[in-house]
């Protein structure tokens, strides 16, 4: 009979033990990533660098970058960055774009491409290994993550509906309906027709948000084909999303690149780009500025999802993610440039054609002025429009200000170009209508309507991973029943999202992207810059790094993660805040009678709504924690709480040599060190063995045993 003593040793740390503790027995600080990924089994992809074969891995390397880069470079970079770019000071707002992303950005994602790589787990699992009382942030996360995705497909719907709708000719955008009477519709005339079937065909949208209830049956089909899309795109994971991102990451760089030839060619592009480029570095004083290229760089770069996360997870241990952080980012940053060249030599055409048809039309008013007063005669031949140019029109309208009584305006390019529109203004609106004065339209529609499409399945992709990966990896339950998630998740997501397909969906679709992700999401992000830089500890964080890419990174961004990211990250939560406490939230509504945009608060149930979305975003994070603290002290009991928590702390070395008379331990043999190492058992690199002592033991009273 042999008898098996178990007998309690204190892991030992590879740093210097206490003051006074000369044998080093006692664990002075957490456990490394490393060693806690041994304790959950992974001892073996962490000393070889390969790995875990139970989870799913990139077919290629190329594969993983695709993915990346489709899912941080999205439509914000084609219809967001423009605007901004445009609003607040063209090349000085580049300039400031580019510091915030290398001291903010780039850091952040470095962080949580490594945290990913490292414990190889989704944004839950990951928070909540170095730290229990974390767990919260990966499910903010995933919430964030899911209303995103609600409304995120319901562009891609409108983008499915428009690239059907751009396969005749002429575009049903071009010219304004003519049902009775041969009479146009005043709405049309009124305002455009590009704007006309954006609110009235696609949308058929109500003057307020108060009129809720009745579906837009065609969009609903669209959402329901999005959300189709998406399901068998997502269906066997990263083995099949991954295939689709070689062509829906690359396919809009091609369209880019085409529609920047064909724009530099129009009459008017150079203009634009001028406009766009022109450089005030006035702006560099304005707080609002600073708060607008933050947020565009925390957007571009997908901080906080957790689809960086998970994503990242997907990799072998050894994957150089310092050079993917500095890839990924440049690439993003190049894309919102090409967007925005693309985006302004366009505008800038359609700008001069506006300004133009602007000329034309009141040189016919000042043709009616008979008989026309000396001193108002241009010098240009005013029955011939096109051969004037708008110089000329300008200098000959400055010169006769007393004109403006007869109704005569000036026709400006810069007026034109200074209507900044960005979001759904810009991609169903303005482009589609500039688009319309492109020879062959249809084409030029079908390619752009395609690359949206695809820029927004990419993302799609990344924001359903940011949430089918932390469920999988933390409920083993639903990782067995990978098919069934998806599908149910995307069955719910269409369900819920029906509330953006009825007539008034267009408002709900502006609430949930102004409020419902960024609060919650710049939160999340302060949370796991502290939690690493401070709880976890920055040297420790960049030690694991270095085990694990053989190099260590710059000790830069220990300081940039501790001081800069986190101040950053704070005063732009701060901002935020009171832009929001000083600011009643606003939306941009339809009138139909005056055919024009007006801003419009949001009624007291919108704003209950609002409020909701942004409590029930965050509120895992303390509930987390509190939910920790709670579970731990209950385990406690009422006495030995200290003890006993510093125990539950502690890693335990498991002997099988010289057992004596200390309770708590026993020697494993062959076949139960295998079957320890499968759960929680810690192979450091001299081959002994570490676990943690179930709770039972710790509890029992006599673990002496035969």
């Amino acid at each position: 009979m042999v008898v098996n003593i178990r007998k309690l040793w204190f892991l030992e740390m590879e740093k210097a033990p206490l003051p006074g503790d000369e044998n080093g027995t006692v664990m002075t600080e957490r456990p490394s990533i490393a060693q806690l990924l041994e304790a959950n089994g992974d001892a073996s992809s962490a000393e070889d660098g390969s790995a875990d074969p139970s989870r799913d891995a990139w077919s290629s390397k190329i594969q993983y970058l695709l993915a990346q880069v489709g899912f941080s470079v999205g439509l914000g970079n084609v219809w967001r960055f423009p605007y901004l770019c445009h609003q607040n000071g063209g090349g000085a707002f580049l300039l400031l774009y580019v510091l915030l992303l290398v001291v903010v950005g780039v850091p952040l994602f470095f962080l949580e491409l490594a945290a990913g790589q490292c414990i190889r787990q989704g944004s839950i699992g990951v928070w909540k290994l170095i730290s229990p009382k974390l767990a919260g942030i990966g499910y903010s996360s995933c919430v964030v993550c899911f209303f995103v995705a609600l409304y995120y497909n319901v562009i891609i719907g409108w983008s499915l509906f428009y690239l059907g709708s751009s396969f005749q000719y002429p575009l049903p955008w071009e010219q304004c309906p003519k049902p009775m009477n041969n009479k146009t519709v005043q709405e049309c005339a009124d305002s455009s027709p590009s704007t006309y079937f954006w609110f009235r065909k696609a949308l058929d949208i109500t003057d307020s948000i108060d009129e809720i209830g009745e579906f837009n049956v065609m969009m609903t089909v669209c959402l329901l084909a999005a959300w189709t899309i998406v399901c068998l795109a997502m269906i066997k994971g990263i083995k099949s999303s991954g295939k689709v991102m070689y062509f829906s990451s690359l396919f809009p760089y091609v369209v880019l690149l085409c529609f920047l030839i064909r724009g530099l060619l129009l009459d008017g592009a150079s203009e634009g780009l001028t406009y766009m480029f022109y450089p005030k570095l006035s702006i560099w004083g304005e707080v609002q500025v600073w708060r607008q290229a933050a947020t565009q760089v925390f957007f571009a770069l997908g901080l906080g999802f957790g689809s960086v996360i998970a994503y990242s997870s997907y990799n072998p241990p050894k994957n150089n993610c310092h050079r993917d952080a500095l890839v990924v980012s440049f690439i993003n940053f190049f894309t919102s440039v090409l967007a925005s060249l693309v985006v302004f030599a366009v505008l800038g055409f359609r700008a001069k054609a506006l300004a133009m048809k602007c000329v034309t039309k009141n040189l016919e008013l000042l043709s009616e002025l008979t008989p026309l007063e000396e001193q108002w005669l241009p010098m240009f031949n005013m029955s011939d429009p096109s051969s004037v140019s708008l110089e000329e029109y300008s200098a000959w309208f400055q010169r006769n200000v007393e004109i403006q009584g007869k109704n005569i305006t000036d026709c400006s390019l810069e007026a034109e170009m200074s209507k900044g529109v960005e979001g759904t203004g810009l991609a169903f609106i303005a482009f589609t209508e500039a688009m319309s004065l492109f020879p062959g339209s249809p084409f030029w529609s079908v390619l752009f309507f395609l690359m949206l499409l695809n820029l927004g399945l990419s993302t799609m992709f990344g924001t359903m991973q940011g949430i089918l990966t932390p469920l999988m990896d933390n409920f083993k339950t639903l990782s067995r029943h990978k098919t069934l998630l998806t599908v149910c998740s995307c069955v719910v997501g269409f369900v819920i999202g029906l509330l953006f397909t009825q007539r008034c969906g267009n408002y709900f679709v502006s609430m949930f992207d102004d409020y419902s992700a960024t609060l919650p999401l710049i939160i999340v992000v302060i949370f796991e810059t502290l939690s690493v830089s401070w709880v976890y500890g920055a040297d420790r964080f960049l030690d694991d790094i270095e085990n694990m890419l053989k190099w260590r990174p710059p000790v830069v961004y220990k300081y940039l993660w501790q001081y800069v990211c986190l101040i950053a990250m704070v005063g732009l939560l701060g901002a935020s805040l009171l832009r929001m406490g000083f600011k009643r939230p606003t939306y941009t509504a339809w009138n139909q009678t005056t055919a024009s945009e007006m801003s419009l608060e949001y009624p007291g149930w919108a704003l209950a709504l609002l409020a909701c979305l942004i409590v029930f975003a965050t509120l895992p994070v303390p509930v987390g924690y509190l939910h920790s603290v709670v579970k731990a002290r209950l385990w406690q009991g009422p006495a030995g709480g200290r003890e006993r928590d510093l125990e539950r702390e502690q890693y335990r070395k498991c002997s099988s040599a010289e057992p004596d008379s200390t309770p708590g331990l026993t020697p494993l043999d062959d076949d139960e060190r295998e079957e320890e190492t499968s759960r929680n058992c810690l192979h450091p690199l001299n081959g002994e063995s570490y676990r943690l002592l179930s709770q039972e033991a710790e509890e029992g009273e006599d673990t002496t045993g035969v």
